[in-house]
């Protein structure tokens, strides 16, 4: 049977991202498969491992290879480019700069049966195999029993990670823990194989269960030796500590958005408020397990100045530190088939675009920018938003900024940077301000001016001699080569600028010459790291009125303390939701809070995110710059975003012959 079974995997393993390469200590090592029977596969420890490799490229992780309507692991074009997006702008945290992505919903992120390698099932009969071909080879002697013990535990890991890529979009879903082949009867109906919906409770309890399988027999530590990227014990305490706060605010908040019809009476969408105390406890003992024994630590939790700490946060993202639980590597994709990423290339802005023709397609927004403080550190950790008017109505936003007042009182400031000083580290480190340097480059965001005579030319290129008889330039700059934002909007090919007055910073690799190709980047995507565990515990003891309120309010002033805040503020929700914001910027997060915790259709109800233009303002002698806050131009262009809450659960697909119960509204 097990030749059978790995028949036609043999051709699809033939170039895994976990295999050789200069620094293969770091990665599972093993042999190549050109040529590899089945036979040799399961008969050397070092096939198994080759098999476990497969297995880990499959786990659905929405790091930088993750297209949202199409699937994981999609590098190049893979997928088309309308597609290579990152979860983020489907979000308040940014837009893709030429506003081509959907906002959520069934037009996103599906992950069930897709005509690839990656679909969740037929990963998880994988796992199923693998479990069933460790024990046939533990039984021939082929491994030990600690090795068999450590291999078991991965595929455990493995299939609560599948899982929970499938309960966050589906709400309960078949639950299976073994291969189905036996069951396959030819010349019948084979009703044993149509396996129903088990309730979305089960689901996540079968979550949490698995990771407690993964926990049982995995290391403490991984060594270069093992493959440092594969799973310890503090990993599947990671994933369990995440995917319990999931569950746990799916039942809490589910009042918020409730949906109706069969599958809603069945169970298999929705849970009671009373489920939500289960879940929060097991969030609370796995992220306090990790807290209390992994060994894990905050990376550079004490800066002597913010600037430091603006480095140290940056770099946190660029190395291999003591925060980092879980993790994604790759090898360089331009020597290697099916390696490495593009987030530089596509991402970096337009003054240092590495080569690419399509760069400078990251726009984080201003509502993300007004959420971080500066160091007032008064104690309550209340937002500073960017000022930009004398008499404080930081709450307007020009729908059209063609139609601008001009008579608005602008504060005015001497340069571009001006208004971001003083502002928290991570914002710096996350995020290119306007006027702030990157790869040597003073960054140049502006997306319009105000003439002497009051006239305003704003989103088209234009000149005007000022007072002092100088020239200003609408973008800043005489040509696209001297400037980032604004330019070329609406034209999907040619949009290669920011789109707000921003631009991402997190995770680019400012510290290297990357080539502008395709598949260039190696940075590895931090998947799991401390200071989400932090987070989660907090939020589960706020949320729950368990565990230790004194510690977790340690926990979120250690994080501001990391980036130079000096003060304590109090454990409430409002400060735990914003730490989590700032803290977790851009790393997939905030569209899973968003749906977990029921905030997405209220945000998303022709919502409008917003950006920040920056002008430079001719009416003085010596022109100064002002700041408007306008209306993001592709969502006013829509006529806002909306989320119908039917789309909190996903569409099942082929429920025609799977049989499976349709979630509402679908």
């Amino acid at each position: 049977m097990e030749k059978k079974i790995l028949k036609s995997k043999i051709a699809v393993i033939l170039a895994l991202f976990l295999t050789l390469g200069s620094s293969c200590n770091d990665y599972l090592q093993l042999e190549s498969l050109e040529k590899v029977s089945a036979d040799q596969l399961l008969t050397s420890e070092d096939g198994l491992k080759t098999l476990l490799a497969d297995l880990y490229n499959s786990i659905p992780m929405e790091d930088f290879n993750f297209r949202p309507a199409v699937g994981f692991n999609r590098r190049g074009w893979g997928g088309g480019v309308s597609e290579i997006v990152m979860t983020s702008m489907f979000t308040d945290e940014s837009v893709k700069s030429d506003g081509g992505e959907p906002m959520g919903g069934s037009t996103g992120f599906q992950y069930f049966y897709q005509d690839d390698d990656n679909t969740a099932y037929k990963r998880n009969r994988d796992v199923s195999l693998f479990l069933e071909n460790i024990e046939v080879a533990k039984n021939a002697g082929t491994i030990d029993e600690a090795t068999f013990n450590r291999l078991s535990s991965e595929a455990h890991f493995i299939r609560a990670y599948i899982y929970f890529g499938l309960a966050k979009r589906y709400g309960g879903v078949p639950l299976i823990d073994r291969a189905l082949d036996n069951d396959y009867l030819p010349g019948t109906d084979n009703a044993a194989l149509f396996i129903p919906r088990n309730t979305e409770k089960d689901t996540w309890a079968f979550i949490l269960k698995e990771c407690d399988l993964a926990v049982s027999y995995l290391p403490e530590k991984v060594s270069s030796s093992d493959g440092i990227y594969r799973a310890s014990k503090w990993a599947a305490y990671g994933l369990k500590s995440r995917a319990a706060l999931h569950a746990a605010s799916l039942a809490k908040y589910w009042d918020k958005a409730p949906l109706a019809g069969e599958a809603a009476d069945l169970n298999l969408v929705g849970m009671s408020p009373g489920d939500a105390e289960f879940f929060y406890n097991e969030c609370l003992s796995a992220s306090k397990a990790i807290i209390d024994n992994s060994g894990h630590s905050l990376y550079m939790p004490n800066p002597s100045n913010s600037e430091e700490a603006a480095t140290n946060y940056q770099y946190l993202f660029l190395t291999s530190n003591e925060e980092i639980i879980f993790s994604r590597a790759y090898l360089d994709g331009t020597t290697i088939e099916n390696q490495g990423h593009d987030y530089d290339i596509r991402y970096s802005p337009a003054q240092a675009n590495p080569g690419f023709h399509k760069f400078g397609r990251f726009s984080p927004t201003l509502d993300i920018v007004d959420l971080y403080e500066d160091y007032t550190d008064n104690g309550t950790g209340k937002s500073a938003k960017i000022m930009t008017r004398t008499d404080g109505n930081e709450d307007f936003y020009t729908p059209n900024p063609n139609n601008l007042d001009v008579n608005i009182p602008f504060k005015k400031y001497d340069d571009l940077y001006e208004p971001f000083k003083n502002k928290d580290a991570r914002l710096l480190a996350s995020i290119i301000v306007p006027g702030a340097s990157y790869k040597g480059a003073k960054i140049v965001m502006q997306g319009g001016l105000i003439g002497k005579s009051g006239n305003a030319i704003v989103y088209a290129s234009g000149s005007e001699v000022g007072l002092d008889n100088k020239t200003y330039y609408t973008y800043g700059a005489e040509s696209a080569a001297g400037y980032s934002g604004f330019f070329a909007m609406g034209r999907s090919d040619d949009a290669n600028f920011s789109c707000s007055g921003f631009s991402i910073r997190k995770y680019l690799a400012e510290n290297k010459n990357v080539p502008g190709v395709e598949r260039s980047s190696t940075t590895s995507w931090i998947d799991i790291r401390l200071a989400e565990i932090y987070l989660n515990y907090a939020e589960a003891a706020v949320e729950s009125g368990k565990g230790d309120h004194t510690l977790a309010a340690q926990y979120i002033n250690s994080l501001r303390k990391r980036a130079g805040h000096k003060d304590v503020i109090p454990l409430t929700l409002d400060n735990v939701l914003k730490e989590r914001r700032i803290e977790l910027a851009f790393e997939g997060s905030r569209y899973w809070d968003m749906f977990r915790r029921r905030d997405y259709h209220t945000f998303f109800t022709a919502g409008r995110r917003h950006a920040l233009i920056p002008m430079i303002d001719l009416r003085e002698q010596t022109p100064k710059y002002v700041f408007v806050r306008v209306n993001l131009y592709y969502d006013e262009q829509a006529g806002g975003r909306t989320f119908n809450p039917i789309n909190y659960y996903f569409s099942i697909p082929g429920t025609n012959t799977n049989h499976l119960v349709q979630n509402p509204g679908h």
